[in-house]
C-alpha cells in the first residue's frame, strides 16, 4: 500500500517526535566538569556565569543527547563571552569523554556508557590576543557644552570590552537628558574590526531634539494627604530645565516625607506644543495610623514592656501624632519597684521653613532604681533643622517638675532647660530600622539648666557621642563598631544637682556587663550616688551567617567620677558575645556580658535581649 505525501509528512513527524521523547527518557548521563580558565578572573567569572553545564549539573539531569546539546550550547556562548571582553580570536573546545562535542560517534558513545558512571566534561580556551579601540567618532550633532571625549568614558587604546563601549551609549543618553533633551536618542554603537591590527573603530550617532522643559505637574493618588503639601514639597517645577536626576530627586522627596509608601514618576511620551514635558507623580499613601508594641529584658533593668500608637498625617499637611506607654521595672536587679513612662510627641513639618520641623513633648515617667527613686512631669517644645545630608540641629525649651527620693531623703525640683543639640550622620541609611555597616554618627549637646527647688543655680550639661561602622568584608556582613561617649557637668557640686541629672555608667548603654548605673562613686550602702563626668568606649565585631541569623563579641570600657572632668575614677571593662536574628522589623539581640573588673556588689553577669543593634 502506497502512502500519500501528506501521510507521509505525517508519519515522519510521528517518527521524530518517538526518537526526540527516546532520547529524552533515556537515563542521565552523570558527568563531572573542568571549568573554562583563561587566566582572566573576570572573564572566567562570567564563563561561569553564562555556563548551563554548571548550572544545570545537580539541579536537571540531562540524558546523552541533552548533555551534548548543553555542551553546544555553551560553546555558542562562550564564544559570545569571549567576544564582548574583546577576544575575537579566541579558541575553544569542549570535549565529553575526550571526544570533540562535534564528533558523530559521540552519541553512540554515551549510550553505551554503563549507567551510574560519569563522564568528564572539559573546556579549554585559548584567549588569543585582545583587541584595542582604535577610531572612536560620534555623528550627529552633539549639543554646545558636551564634549565626547569627556562622557564617554572610553578612549582610544583601551581594550574593546563590549559593556564600556554600551556604557558610552547610556552616557551619552544621559548627558543629553541631563541637559534638557528629553527625547534625545543614541543609537547603539557600530563596530568595524580590522583583524589585521586587531583593533575595533567604534561609531556613535545621536539625535539630541528640542530641549524640553518640565511641563504641567500631576499627582495622583492622594486621599487624606493634601495635595498643596505634596506640591509644597516637590522641589521640580513646571518650566524648569527638564532633568531626570532633578525629577527624581524630587520623587525621593516625596518618599521622605513618611506619608507615603510608594512613589513613582512618568514622564510623557510625546512633548507638548510649548516643549515641555509633562510629569506625572503617582503616589500610594501609607496607613494614617499604626501600632507598634515591643520589649525587651535585661537582668539589670528586668522586663520593659511598650505600646505606641501614631496618626501618620494628623492634619493632612504631614502632621505627626505619637503616643506611648511603657511599663518599666519588672524583676531588675537595679530596680526597686514597678514604674511608668508615658509620652505624647507631635510634630509639625515644614515650620517656617522647608527644611525645619517642630516638635512638641509632654511626659509623665516614674521609676524605682538602686540610684535613686523618681517621679517627674515634662514638657519640651523644639525646633530641629536640616543643615545637610549629613548635618542637623535642634534646639528648644523644656521644662521638668521632678520629685526624687535617694537615699530616704526627698527631693523636689523644678527645672527650666535650654538643649541645643548638633548631629552628624555619614551612614546612608535609607531604612531607619537597617543596621549601619559604614560610616558614622555623631553629636554633640548641652543643655544650660536652671534648677529651683531646694536650692537655686544654674549647671549645665555637656555631652558628645560617636560611632563609627567599617564593612571589613565589603558586602555588609562582616562589620566592625566602635561607641565613644564622653560628658561632663559644669557648675554646681555633685550633691547639689538633681540626682536624675547626675551622669552614670554601666549597663546596656556605656558598660556592657555592669549592673545599670552602678560604675563610679557609691554611697556606703554600695548605691550609686551619680557622677559630674562619664566616658566610656565600645568595640564590637557584628558577623552575619546565613541570611537571618548572625552573631556578635563586644569589649567596652568606661569611668564615672564625682570630678566634673572627665577621664577620672576607676576604669571598669566587660566583655561578652551574642546571638542575632534579623527580621523586617531589626535585629533581635540576645547578649550576654560579664564584667572582667569589679564593682562593690556587682552581678556576675548580664543579660540584655531586645530589638536593634546596641548602637
Amino acid at each position: 500500500m502506497r502512502l500519500s505525501g501528506e501521510m507521509r509528512r505525517l508519519s515522519a513527524a510521528f517518527a521524530a517526535v518517538l526518537l526526540i521523547s527516546a532520547a529524552w527518557a533515556a537515563d542521565p548521563q552523570g558527568y563531572t566538569l573542568v571549568n573554562p580558565e583563561t587566566g582572566d578572573d573576570a572573564v572566567d567569572a562570567a564563563l561561569r556565569d553564562s555556563s548551563l553545564l554548571i548550572s544545570l549539573r545537580d539541579k536537571t539531569p540531562a540524558p546523552p543527547f541533552a548533555l551534548i546539546d548543553r555542551a553546544r550550547g555553551d560553546y555558542t556562548r562562550f564564544v559570545t563571552v569571549m567576544e564582548s571582553f574583546g577576544y575575537y580570536k579566541s579558541h575553544i573546545h569542549i570535549t565529553i569523554a575526550d571526544r570533540d562535542i562535534a564528533d558523530k560517534t559521540l552519541p553512540d558513545l554515551l549510550e553505551k556508557t554503563p549507567q551510574g558512571q560519569t563522564v568528564e566534561v572539559k573546556t579549554e580556551i585559548e584567549r588569543g590576543p585582545q583587541y584595542t579601540l582604535r577610531h572612536i567618532a560620534v555623528g550627529g550633532t552633539l549639543p554646545d557644552g558636551l564634549v565626547a571625549d569627556k562622557i564617554l568614558g572610553i578612549k582610544s587604546g583601551d581594550p574593546a570590552i563590549a559593556s564600556r563601549v554600551l556604557a558610552g551609549q547610556g552616557a551619552l543618553l544621559t548627558a543629553l537628558q541631563e541637559h534638557g533633551y528629553a527625547f534625545a536618542k543614541v543609537d547603539t554603537p557600530e563596530a568595524v574590526a580590522d583583524d589585521t591590527a586587531n583593533v575595533l573603530d567604534i561609531s556613535y550617532t545621536v539625535d539630541p531634539g528640542r530641549k524640553m522643559r518640565v511641563g504641567a505637574i500631576s499627582i495622583v493618588g492622594l486621599k487624606d494627604v493634601n495635595e498643596s503639601y505634596a506640591r509644597d514639597n516637590l522641589s521640580v517645577h513646571t518650566g524648569d530645565l527638564y532633568q531626570p536626576s532633578a525629577i527624581e530627586a524630587a520623587r525621593l522627596q516625596l518618599v521622605g516625607l513618611g506619608v507615603f509608601s510608594g512613589v513613582s514618576v512618568e514622564a510623557a511620551k510625546e512633548p507638548a506644543s510649548d516643549d515641555a514635558v509633562p510629569l506625572t507623580f503617582d503616589v500610594k499613601e501609607r496607613r494614617k495610623h499604626a501600632v507598634a508594641l515591643s520589649g525587651s529584658y535585661s537582668t539589670d533593668l528586668g522586663v520593659s514592656l511598650s505600646a505606641k500608637w501614631s496618626d501618620r498625617n494628623l492634619l493632612g499637611n504631614g502632621e505627626q501624632l505619637n503616643l506611648s506607654a511603657s511599663g518599666i521595672g519588672l524583676g531588675g536587679t537595679a530596680t526597686a519597684g514597678l514604674g511608668y513612662d508615658l509620652n505624647a510627641q507631635f510634630i509639625k513639618p515644614r515650620f517656617l521653613r522647608d527644611d525645619q520641623e517642630l516638635e512638641v513633648n509632654v511626659g509623665a515617667i516614674k521609676q524605682h532604681l538602686d540610684a535613686y527613686a523618681q517621679t517627674a512631669e515634662t514638657f519640651g517644645i523644639f525646633a530641629r533643622k536640616k543643615f545637610s545630608t549629613m548635618w542637623n540641629g535642634t534646639a528648644g525649651l523644656s521644662y521638668t517638675h521632678d520629685q526624687v527620693t535617694q537615699q530616704k531623703f526627698d527631693y523636689s525640683y523644678d527645672l527650666l532647660a535650654l538643649p541645643v543639640t548638633a548631629a552628624y550622620d555619614t551612614t546612608e541609611l535609607k531604612d531607619p530600622l537597617a543596621d549601619p555597616v559604614h560610616g558614622g554618627r555623631a553629636a554633640i549637646s548641652v543643655a544650660p539648666t536652671m534648677a529651683f527647688g531646694n536650692k537655686t543655680f544654674l549647671f549645665a550639661v555637656l555631652q558628645a557621642s560617636g560611632s563609627m561602622y567599617f564593612d571589613i568584608s565589603g558586602d555588609g556582613r562582616s562589620v566592625i563598631a566602635t561607641r565613644a561617649l564622653i560628658g561632663s557637668i559644669q557648675g554646681g557640686s555633685n550633691f547639689d544637682l538633681p540626682p536624675d541629672q547626675r551622669l552614670y555608667a554601666g549597663g546596656s548603654g556605656t558598660v556592657r556587663g555592669f549592673r545599670y548605673q552602678s560604675i563610679g562613686p557609691h554611697f556606703d550602702n554600695g548605691d550609686p550616688t551619680g557622677a559630674a563626668s562619664v566616658d566610656a568606649v565600645s568595640l564590637e565585631y557584628r558577623q552575619r551567617l546565613w541570611s537571618d541569623y548572625g552573631f556578635a563579641a563586644f569589649v567596652d570600657a568606661g569611668q564615672a567620677s564625682a570630678d566634673s572632668l572627665p577621664f577620672n575614677g576607676s576604669v571598669e571593662v566587660g566583655a561578652g558575645v551574642g546571638a542575632r536574628y534579623y527580621t523586617s522589623i531589626g535585629a533581635i539581640r540576645a547578649d550576654i556580658a560579664v564584667p572582667v573588673t569589679k564593682v562593690p556588689n556587682g552581678d556576675a553577669f548580664e543579660i540584655y535581649i531586645s530589638i536593634g543593634q546596641a548602637f
